[in-house]
């Protein structure tokens, strides 16, 4: 009875401990993320609405690699991965680089999201205040994945994917169960605090969903296939990017300012922005069903251009886009409704991009709601067993095979 007694004082202790922790975790980074939400917002209706700001895009570049010149530890969202994995040391300064660079590719007109650099963000932030508290190396490794799941929450409103996405996305097929109270709490307290300073996250409005049947059934079958091929093909192009410039133009202050002005003149001959930035409102035409064919592979080749020459931001909501737009167009042409279509080609990208089936089939709900459960479902499983072993993050591992109860243990493909 009384080693019962001290084993429930024990779980009580921890389970009060990960509350402020992980709660502390969530206030802070609910602000910091929030504000930083809203700098996004900002900066891009002050582009749409001057629009010479695109000019600026190559000055802008310079600026970036100006600020990351001050930083000796190349950092990236896979530093942070690797901060989980190895506790691999994860600099403060992460968090103002990659928030200020990410408002300036945003600000003048470079393709990017902002996801990838909450995570960054919460990364960073998280992990110095474990360092702060001289926590343990598990303890501390467990805060970064509670500032990941608190900085994607943050900015994207959907707690529920957030906390399971930083426990599944360092090491896919594993999950760290051990981050869960402190990841759900950072992520559902970062969600409040970041409605109260003003942010919003996303959230989309599916119209009567088509009855499940076979039909159906087979074309989202078809559909979650093409969507693991569109996102090898992301995850390639992006890397594929970043490989030649750094080849062909070894100088990054060159690269920064090549890529910067290749954006602009593409934006210049196609006579739209639609692909720079975020590119949120052309998501929210796909969900309408209004997409033209090659929106997805316009948006991979800006997002390359823009990210592989030294612009920063995040990779996840450009796969969304992706996502969206090839699943809209794929409605179109088979009949399938185009609105479900595109919501299931965003969770079938996003999964194929990140190796994330959980998390994918979260955000779908959170997103869109439990009523197209079927379809969602099938969509991301098929799309994670055919997707391969690419993924946007080079840090990132896959354990188990894809395909067999068999470990794996190696780095996702370049």
């Amino acid at each position: 009875m009384k080693k019962y007694v001290v084993l429930c004082g024990r779980r009580a202790w921890l389970l009060i401990r990960w509350l402020i922790l992980a709660g502390a975790t969530g206030v802070i980074l609910g602000v910091v993320g929030g504000w930083f939400g809203i700098s996004i917002t900002v900066v891009t209706q002050l582009r749409e609405s001057h629009p010479w700001m695109l000019y600026l895009l190559p000055a802008a570049g310079l600026l970036i690699v100006g600020m990351y010149r001050l930083d000796p530890y190349k950092t990236g969202t896979n530093l942070v991965l690797e901060g989980i994995q190895s506790g691999a040391y994860i600099p403060l300064r992460m968090a103002p680089l990659i928030a200020g660079s990410t408002i300036l590719t945003h600000a003048f007109g470079g393709s990017a999201g902002r996801e990838g650099a909450a995570l960054q963000l919460g990364g960073s932030v998280a992990g110095t205040l474990g360092k702060w508290l001289k926590l343990e190396e598990y303890d501390h490794r467990i805060m970064i994945m509670s500032g990941m799941s608190a900085g994607f929450s943050a900015l994207f409103g959907t707690p529920l994917t957030a906390t399971i996405f930083a426990m599944e996305v360092t090491n896919v097929g594993i999950m760290q169960y051990a981050a869960l109270v402190p990841c759900s709490v950072a992520a559902l307290v970062a969600k409040e605090m970041a409605e109260f300073v003003g942010a919003h996250g996303e959230h989309f409005t599916l119209p009567t969903v088509a009855a499940f049947n076979p039909q159906n059934a087979f074309l989202v079958i078809l559909l979650a296939f093409c969507c693991a091929g569109v996102s090898i093909l992301f995850c390639a192009m992006l890397h594929t990017a970043e490989r030649i410039y750094k080849k062909w133009i070894p100088n990054e202050w060159l690269r920064v300012v090549a890529g910067g002005s290749l954006v602009v003149l593409m934006t210049l001959l196609l006579g739209t922005t639609d692909y720079l930035g975020a590119g949120m409102p052309v998501i929210e035409l796909a969900m309408e069903g209004k997409v033209i064919a090659a929106a997805f592979l316009l948006k991979m080749v800006f997002t390359g251009i823009s990210l592989g020459s030294g612009f920063r931001g995040g990779e996840i909501v450009p796969s969304l886009f992706v996502g969206a737009t090839f699943g809209c167009l794929f409605g179109q042409i088979t009949g399938l409704s185009p609105s479900l279509a595109a919501a299931c080609g965003m969770a079938s990208v996003f999964c194929g991009v990140t190796n994330c089936p959980i998390s994918s089939l979260l955000l779908s709900f959170e997103l869109f709601g439990f009523n197209g459960m079927p379809f969602f479902l099938l969509s991301v499983c098929i799309s994670y067993l055919e997707s391969g072993y690419y993924g946007l993050y080079h840090s990132q591992k896959i354990f188990y095979s894809k395909t067999n109860l068999q470990v794996l243990d190696r780095n996702t493909k370049k």
